[in-house]
């Protein structure tokens, strides 16, 4: 059993199509497919079904997939040890962040790293915060990056930094006293369960005897983009972080409501037990000078 065998079955299940993933890997769907047949033949068990075109885990895979991204990511992990070896000449720095974090407050420090370290490679995967958190739990990344606090006991998380959340709508709010009824009646525009910004807002509610179950949703949007431009279309109300939305109040095109949040977090993540690679103690080196 190879290194590469196992890429090309966790990219073939990941995918459920050998085309793609042959693709994906730039092999050719016949290598692919002979490595796929040498695992199966090889310890005499059936990886996939073969349902017309289409393949499906078995059983076995299932089972299968969660050792080989195991493997997967201790070669990746023994590799990285030996580039830090090196200093940091080459290699590349695998960051998870969520979306308010990545699309508006990581890439100047990005930038700023790629500068110091223009050798090193920036892999940049962005999730909500759950994924985040999945991401480092799984070794998918070095370092994550979420708003909030992660309930995961085999991660360390620590403040890297923070914002203000803000309560906007298309049209002034004028002299309207945000309190919790205020709040109830209101018709929202929400990010997806899982989202930092969207747990956050939930817990201020709580803090106020509102129930977010009870709360009159009109929208419920994957990006916070998506939320601005639904808001700005006039839709309903929204939370969002002052990053996002404050080109709009400048333009003009939202306002804020008379109503103050308290600073949010941004956490770094780590794993507890995986190795702490040099690239990623740069980045932190950058976000903590700023």
């Amino acid at each position: 059993m190879t290194l590469e065998q196992l890429r090309i079955f966790v990219a073939v299940a990941e995918r459920e199509h050998m085309t793609a993933a042959a693709r994906a890997l730039n092999v050719t769907q016949s290598a692919a497919s002979s490595a796929i047949a040498a695992l199966e033949e090889r310890h005499a068990i059936k990886l996939f079904h073969r349902v017309g075109r289409g393949i499906m885990l078995t059983e076995a895979g299932r089972l299968f997939l969660a050792e080989a991204r195991g493997v997967l990511a201790q070669a990746e992990t023994a590799e990285t040890v030996l580039r830090d070896l090196g200093g940091l000449a080459r290699g590349t720095l695998r960051v998870v962040a969520s979306q308010t974090i990545a699309a508006y407050w990581l890439p100047p420090f990005l930038a700023t790293f790629h500068a110091r370290h223009p050798a090193i490679d920036i892999d940049l995967a962005i999730g909500n915060s759950e994924q985040v958190a999945a991401g480092v739990h799984d070794g998918a990344a070095d370092l994550g990056i979420v708003e909030g606090r992660i309930d995961d006991p085999a991660l360390a998380h620590w403040p890297v930094g923070e914002d203000r959340l803000l309560l906007v709508r298309a049209k002034p709010f004028g002299d309207a006293a945000i309190d919790a009824a205020w709040l109830r009646h209101a018709r929202w525009v929400l990010r997806e369960p899982g989202s930092g910004t969207r747990s956050t807002f939930d817990s201020y509610l709580r803090r106020l005897g509102v129930d977010p179950a009870r709360l009159d949703v009109a929208l419920t949007m994957p990006s916070n983009e998506s939320v601005r431009t639904a808001v700005e279309a006039g839709a309903g109300v929204a939370v969002l972080s002052a990053l996002v939305v404050e080109p709009a109040i400048a333009a003009g095109t939202l306002h804020v409501a008379p109503i103050a949040f308290e600073p949010r977090p941004f956490f770094g993540l780590r794993h507890k037990e995986r190795y702490r690679t040099k690239a990623a103690d740069a980045l932190l080196d950058v976000i903590a000078s700023r």
